[in-house]
């Protein structure tokens, strides 16, 4: 067996291969953070130059059938941002055949388009192509001086190309996928944005759906329905506090009389009459409903004036006002409950009450008529 002095010297590394393969290293940890092609072209026209101590080094990407010159690093300009045919400059020939080249003399090889080199300082080269099967570019080394590259050089240059195709390749994979990623994100804020949009929709839908439920359609005013609702609540806010309630019944005299000779078009614009009188009397926060038919009724809480002749004389300003405005013969029969909780009553029974007291004031009415 021989001995470890017997080997071949040309087998051993060199120290510039050992210190390449170093650097080397460190480049790939680089092109392995690197997110965009840029960033791949930026080390790697640094790494070219330094690896093999060249004059300048390009960064050649094959687009569309011709040869892009995307970045260069040199003493020098080069050809950075230029595009050539393929088949008329040395990287294109390196990316055809598929193989790594080295020109010695720039000016006595039939591959390099010498009118091109002529104003630059390129002497010699090495082109070396980024990944052998279907080449993505080319990295060319080039020097001022006539000089032949070692083939540990190339081979170093050979490395730094498929390391760079590897980094190509994720990133492109990296976009694609961040492509994907940025499109179904996209598709879920579109998603979201009608789901949000369906949901408005919905809710102004449903709001809809209560308001008509709660309120008269002809007067805007609430419902029976609405008015056993809100008034039952504000009825019960009352109690604990002990504030002082006012039920009113009102009865909406001459309706049947009006629907009967002039149509219930002429009706319906008697009961609106009715409806803004009311609204014109009391306070925004008082519950002011149509029951139904010619019934209308009013729960208030904590109403400033508890002078009932006072609160029927504004009333009847109002009525007098709408009717004088609406051109109708507008009058209402009226009946006032004032509750102070010295008596268990319940809500129902304060609104029968005044229910009670409005006929009688109708009943009133009908009488005075009668004798007169």
């Amino acid at each position: 067996m021989p001995h470890a002095q017997d080997l071949d010297a040309a087998s051993v590394p060199s120290l510039y291969y050992v210190t390449a393969m170093s650097k080397l290293v460190e480049v790939v940890q680089q092109l392995s953070l690197a997110r965009n092609l840029g960033q791949i072209m930026e080390i790697v026209r640094c790494a070219a130059r330094d690896l093999t101590g060249a004059d300048g080094a390009t960064f050649v990407l094959q687009e569309n059938g011709e040869c892009y010159y995307a970045e260069e690093y040199a003493i020098a300009p080069l050809w950075k941002g230029r595009r050539f045919p393929m088949d008329i400059c040395l990287s294109g020939w390196v990316m055809q055949h598929r193989q790594s080249t080295v020109v010695e003399d720039v000016y006595n090889d039939p591959r390099i388009p010498v009118e091109a080199y002529r104003p630059t300082f390129v002497r010699s080269l090495a082109m070396v192509p980024i990944r052998t099967v279907d080449p993505l570019g080319a990295i060319g080394n080039y020097w001022a001086r006539t000089y032949r590259p070692s083939d540990e050089q190339l081979s170093i240059l050979q490395a730094l190309a498929d390391t760079t195709a590897v980094a190509m390749e994720h990133v492109q994979l990296f976009n694609e996928l961040e492509t994907r990623v940025e499109q179904r994100t996209s598709e879920l804020a579109e998603a979201n944005r009608k789901l949000l949009y369906e949901v408005a929709e919905r809710q102004k839908a449903e709001e809809e759906i209560r308001r008509l439920s709660l309120t008269d359609e002809l007067t805007g005013l609430y419902n029976r329905r609405g008015f056993s609702m809100l008034g039952k609540h504000d009825f019960a806010l009352a109690e604990r506090s002990r504030a002082k309630v006012l039920m009113m019944a009102v009865d909406l005299d001459g309706l049947k009389r009006v629907n009967d000779t002039m149509g219930h078009d002429a009706g319906d614009r008697l009961i609106r009459g009715a409806a803004r009188a009311l609204q014109a009397t009391f306070r925004k926060t008082d519950t002011v409903a149509r029951l139904g038919g010619d019934e209308f009724a009013v729960l208030c809480v904590n109403y400033p004036d508890d002078d009932t002749d006072r609160l029927r004389g504004r009333l009847a300003s109002n009525i007098a006002l709408v009717a004088a405005e609406e051109g109708i013969d507008l009058a209402m029969s009226i009946g006032f409950v004032w509750y102070d909780w010295t008596s268990t009553v319940s809500f129902e029974q304060l609104l029968r009450t005044a229910d009670e007291i409005m006929y009688d004031d109708k009943r009133a009415k009908r009488w005075n008529q009668a004798r007169t």
